[in-house]
């Protein structure tokens, strides 16, 4: 077993050089860019608080979501030339290669505040996933996933259309654009008021009003013509509801481009992106009595390579790995991946703690990286008999499990992730920090950052102050000294209220993208 602690940062010049024949020096991380930066006092309003990450394959766009149902996307600028009065490249600190840079794109509201009446349930906006699809002709696509529905939505540019100019006469054009009224005939009042008409170019039945030629050749048809000008359209292709009792945690790719899986806490739907109204179940947990229910699902992923393979962990702490070769109806795993229980260590948290918030596949598929309360555990998919390795990240948190418990923060969903070139996982923790280990054979690298600007500053003990309201509490990282109920390695006290949930890892660069509250922090190394 492999057990990580704190470490430092250092490493080469480039942050990424080996000792020959050892494994990979530490990296050096430095801040890179900030998206909804906070202020001090500001009330960050619950529904800004970002609830998803996600990197496309290119590593070149970045989507995320929050509690208010929308989805903002950033693309890459460092490595593209701007288009418009300004031709050089974008301005970057750092070479290209150690320093991506990111802008805001686009943004659309993804999700709606719903309520089903038949259920009596409310049914939340949130954003609780996004995954990247396959671009086509220069347009981007989207998956994105509430509790209960999920929707197919495309990104593009698109020209600007506008009318063109009327060329209307304006000396036959008065008021509002009514034909002068010296170029129409009027019809005598006595013969409106008798309901009789002179002529049957007057009479309305008969469909076949006449106008004289000079009026008829003074009317101008509006034109709508494409300018230069181009916006960004976001448009819902597809919407796949209907298919879920329970709320959905996970949305999945597969590597065929065609399908994709949705899973809740008992049933994992295989769906293809064509078709929305039909989905197959190829998972079912439910037990004949809900009382003989045992576990739940709480994460799924396909695999990156093999689009027959997928993975999905239970609140038991185990990882099931299903082969759709071997049947329609998957409820047989193929390999269970489960740690043994020490004897004597059992505890009212022990369920609770082992519960799988996320699991990860590497890159190329040989590894797959889960995360439970308490730590991180990294598995080998051809070694069924235990973790490869185990990660520490809140066993200093192990007194304090009754408070955690009470403050529901024992609940938690922490994310992880993967280096693309698999040396690498990091994952969050409370105060707004993340953990960034070594899993290199010999690795002893073991990062702790802030996300703030200044991701290496050691957290200062502060006077006791006042405790905050919710609402305010999470928008900033608040040490309260005696008050806080736990610490880490160091000494420093944490703050429960603000905690790093969400994350990703570049997939190609040792870039990460994380969030605290409404602000997206962007590291490199």
């Amino acid at each position: 077993m492999k057990s990580g602690g704190d470490g430092g940062a250092g490493g080469t010049e480039d942050g990424s050089a080996s000792v020959p024949g050892g494994p990979p020096q530490p990296l050096e991380w430095k801040f890179s860019q900030v998206f909804g930066e906070r202020t001090a006092g500001e009330e960050v309003q619950e529904v800004d608080i970002i609830s998803a990450i996600e990197f496309d394959k290119t590593g070149d766009h970045l989507a995320t979501g929050d509690r208010g149902g929308r989805v903002v996307l950033f693309e890459r600028t460092d490595t593209k030339e701007l288009v418009g009065s300004r031709r050089e490249l974008e301005r970057t600190d750092y070479p290209v290669s150690r320093h991506p840079e990111f802008r805001y794109k686009t943004e659309f509201q993804s999700h709606e505040p719903e309520f089903d009446y038949l259920k009596s349930l409310e049914i939340e906006e949130k954003i609780n996933k996004i995954r990247w699809c396959q671009t086509a002709n220069g347009a981007l696509f989207v998956l994105s996933t509430n509790d209960k529905t999920i929707k197919f939505w495309k990104v593009q540019e698109k020209k600007v259309k506008k009318v063109s100019v009327m060329n209307t006469d304006p000396s036959r054009v008065v008021g509002n654009g009514d034909i002068a009224s010296s170029s129409v005939p009027s019809i005598p009042k006595q013969h409106l008021e008798n309901g009789n008409y002179p002529d049957k170019s007057y009479n309305c039945l008969s469909n076949n009003i006449s106008l004289p030629t000079d009026t008829r050749s003074a009317l101008r048809l509006p034109v709508v013509v494409s300018s230069a000008e181009t916006s960004l359209v976001a448009r819902c292709r597809r919407v796949y509801a209907h298919a879920h009792d329970y709320h959905i945690n996970s949305i999945s790719n597969n590597s065929d481009g065609e399908t994709f899986i949705s899973a809740d806490d008992l049933r994992i739907n295989l769906w293809n992106l064509e078709i929305s109204n039909q989905s197959f179940n190829i998972v079912d947990m439910k037990p004949a009595n809900m009382e003989d229910l045992t576990e739940v699902i709480t994460s799924a992923e396909f695999h990156p390579t093999h689009c027959n393979m997928l993975a999905y962990s239970s609140s038991k702490g185990s990882i099931r790995l299903i082969d759709l070769r071997q049947s329609a109806l998957c409820d047989s795993h193929s390999k269970l991946f489960e740690e043994q229980e020490t004897p004597g260590s059992r505890s009212f948290f022990t369920e609770i703690i082992a519960s799988i918030s996320d699991i990860k596949f590497a890159r190329d598929g040989r590894y797959i990286l889960s995360r439970d309360y308490m730590t991180l555990k990294l598995w080998d998919i051809n070694m069924d008999s235990g973790p490869v390795a185990t990660y520490q990240v809140h066993e200093h948190l192990r007194p304090k499990l009754c408070d955690l418990y009470e403050n529901d923060s024992i609940f938690d969903k922490f994310e992880c992730c993967l280096s693309g070139d698999g040396l690498r996982i990091a994952t969050g923790s409370y105060s707004n920090l993340f953990r960034v280990f070594g899993c290199a054979a010999g690795s002893i690298e073991a990062t702790t950052l802030e996300a703030s600007k200044n991701p290496m500053r050691r957290q200062a003990q502060t006077p006791s102050r006042p405790a905050r309201s919710q609402g305010s509490s999470i928008t900033r990282v608040v040490r309260r000294g005696s008050e806080s109920p736990g610490g880490d390695a160091n000494g420093n006290s944490f703050d429960f209220t603000t905690k790093l949930l969400h994350l990703a890892w570049h997939p190609t660069e040792n870039s990460i993208a994380c969030a605290a509250a409404n602000s997206l922090y962007m590291y490199y190394a």
